[in-house]
């Protein structure tokens, strides 16, 4: 493996750096927004699915009333 000096190698990453896309201010904010929306939705889905099929066990093995 060839080995490069720190210099070359921060102007590279420096370089890389430069081609990135950064996301505005407002992408982020959105982006986050979503992010705690579909965890909420999901931790909702998973809470019924659960309280379902606790439901139907107890039903199944008669310790419901």
């Amino acid at each position: 493996m060839a080995k490069t000096n720190p210099f070359t190698f921060l102007q590279e990453v420096r370089t890389e750096v430069a081609k990135v896309s950064w996301p505005t201010r407002n992408e982020t904010l959105i982006t986050t927004a979503m992010v705690f929306v579909m965890a909420f939705v999901a931790s909702l889905f998973f809470l019924l699915a659960d309280q379902l099929m606790g439901w139907g066990v107890s039903l199944v093995l008669g310790l419901g009333s």
